[in-house]
């Protein structure tokens, strides 16, 4: 019985260290198992870890590139269609924005608009007259003795043309006798030709011998030279301004040398002295027999080419661009380079190039110009004579030009370089030459509205009203602006609206507006019993039309400054203060 118990005892002691046994395992693979699971979420999380850090950086990376190629990434420009379209433009570092000739088919012919491209339908009314009237006193009765007027010019060949004109008006004025003008060899120009190299002084002294005393140099005063008074008087004075400020010194010295003369006189002034102005401009003022000469002989050469031609005074130049202060797309490169030449003038202000432009204050390019003369209805075969400079960029700007008119000429392709050599070193000849085949083209157009457009303008008025073309430039740039959204019929007929009353017909510029020189407005007269078409009520709409673009036109109009008359002829500049002068001391002074 003891023995049975024992054996229960120990069977069951069995058991239970069996069951603990088993228990122990199950907690031992229990904590195994956690500790496994525990392990897998630790190599997870590392890796989770190292992905996220891994696409975080990528990231970071580009938003840095981002950053960067937004940084030197240069912004685009507005104007930068106004860069030349020619292929070799495309190769360089630059890029051009517009792909004009795929979106702008231009024909090579003008069209068939209904009137003559090549006169004014209105000249026939008008005519030159610059006689004195029966008041104007001739020079043997008013020139007093012993008072003596010399004047320097200054700037290129038309500049100095504007101060001979009124350096004869201020000696009537004046009651003085005029000596003939010194011509400016001191500036950029570098010529040194004197008045009598270049104009005929024997016919300037002889033509105006009733209205104006005028000798080659000034007399000995009782064996001994006269020294004269230097001075300078201000911008645009009138004739009570000549009497305050000259007179007196006159009357002292007897002698007197006004400097840097140009756009010196007003441009209001008693007809008679506008007359005045009218005869030496038109009459007196004649080229050397030499300079006629060849400039008959280029005018020929063109007559044998073609019957009617152009002439185009096309400014251009890298000092010009850079005076103006306008840019035409040529990025990095282009304005480097004309930002170093601008700084030659130190008093010059920042440009801001896109309000220059939008005033109309930028020539036009060489392709704009051709554009707008394809607009107006003249052909690729018209042939085009240039007067120019050096024109920046060269055949680069030049090709658009070229390839709209091919028959492209100059006075260096006309005449040999053995006609041209007496006259290739003096650029005041050389541009008299330009002057002569300009005044006798058929049509002359400008790119510009500096001296020589000016007075060629004039010219051309006084002498039966040739046409002459000068870009409405505030209009235009707006319309050359969006030449790619347009067909050509569309923006050739907007070219011919903006052009009224830029055409050179009469009666284009009201009377009084502008200079002088470019609307001799006391010198044209009206012929007698002649009804204009003007004064027809059915062309009164074209007439309003016309005088609305003519107001456009005179507030397009550089005006004088006392540093620089024109940023056209920009070749002779000073460093001085303005001439200062109030209205309360001489209210008439401009």
């Amino acid at each position: 019985m003891l023995m049975l118990k024992n054996l229960k005892q120990l069977i069951f002691s069995v058991e239970m260290k069996k069951k603990k046994r088993e228990r122990n395992n199950n907690n031992i693979l229990l904590q195994a198992s956690n500790e496994l699971f525990i392990g897998l979420n630790v190599i997870l999380w590392r890796k989770r870890h190292r992905l996220f850090s891994l696409i975080s950086a990528v990231s970071g990376c580009l938003l840095l590139l981002l950053f960067a190629f937004s940084v030197f990434t240069p912004p685009p420009t507005a104007t930068d269609h106004f860069l030349s379209h020619h292929p070799s433009a495309v190769k360089k570092t630059e890029v051009v924005e517009s792909n004009f000739d795929m979106v702008l088919q231009v024909p090579a012919s003008g069209g068939t608009l209904g009137r003559d491209l090549w006169t004014s339908s209105q000249s026939k009314f008008y005519y030159g007259c610059s006689n004195a009237s029966k008041s104007f006193q001739s020079a043997d009765m008013k020139t007093h003795p012993n008072r003596y007027l010399m004047i320097t010019t200054s700037g290129g060949l038309n500049q100095q043309r504007t101060g001979i004109i009124d350096a004869v008006v201020v000696a009537y004025i004046l009651n003085a006798t005029l000596v003939i003008p010194k011509l400016d060899q001191h500036s950029y120009w570098k010529d040194t030709s004197g008045f009598a190299e270049i104009f005929n002084v024997d016919w300037f002294i002889s033509s105006l011998s009733r209205d104006v005393e005028i000798i080659k140099e000034l007399p000995r005063n009782e064996g001994k030279a006269w020294i004269p008074r230097s001075m300078r008087v201000p911008r645009k004075c009138n004739s009570k301004c000549y009497e305050i400020r000259v007179l007196p010194v006159l009357n002292k010295k007897h002698a007197v040398e006004l400097t840097k003369f140009d756009y010196r006189l007003s441009n209001r002034l008693e007809t008679d002295l506008q007359k005045l102005r009218c005869r030496v401009n038109y009459q007196a003022l004649r080229f050397t027999d030499s300079i006629l000469e060849l400039g008959k002989i280029l005018v020929e050469r063109m007559r044998m080419k073609a019957k009617q031609f152009i002439a185009l005074h096309l400014r251009f130049e890298p000092d010009m661009l850079a005076f103006s202060g306008c840019y035409y797309g040529g990025g990095e490169k282009e304005r480097g380079e004309l930002g170093a030449i601008r700084k030659r003038w130190k008093t010059l202000h920042v440009s801001n190039p896109e309000k220059v432009r939008r005033h109309g204050r930028c020539p036009l390019t060489p392709e704009e110009v051709g554009l707008m003369l394809r607009a107006l209805g003249f052909g690729s075969d018209v042939h085009i004579y240039v007067a120019s400079g050096e024109v920046y960029r060269g055949e680069e700007t030049l090709a658009p030009l070229k390839a709209l008119f091919p028959n492209f000429h100059s006075k260096e392709t006309i005449a040999t370089k053995e006609e041209l050599a007496p006259f290739s070193s003096f650029s005041g000849r050389m541009a008299a030459l330009d002057y002569i085949v300009c005044d006798e083209s058929d049509v002359f157009v400008t790119n510009n509205n500096g001296n020589m457009a000016r007075i060629l303008a004039g010219r051309r008025r006084y002498f039966g009203h040739k046409p002459t073309i000068r870009p409405n430039a505030k209009k235009l740039y707006k319309l050359f602006l969006d030449r790619n959204n347009m067909t050509w019929d569309e923006f050739a007929s907007k070219v011919r609206t903006y052009q009224i009353g830029f055409m050179g017909e009469p009666k284009e510029v009201k009377p009084g507006k502008g200079e002088f020189h470019e609307n001799p407005d006391s010198c044209i007269c009206q012929a007698n019993g002649l009804k204009t078409p003007q004064e027809d009520d059915e062309n009164s709409k074209e007439r309003k039309e016309g005088a609305e673009v003519s107001d456009e036109q005179q507030q397009q109009q550089p005006q004088p400054l006392e540093e620089d008359p024109d940023w056209t002829d920009i070749f002779y500049l000073d460093k001085e203060l303005p001439d200062v002068i109030t209205k309360q001391e001489h209210p008439e002074v401009e």
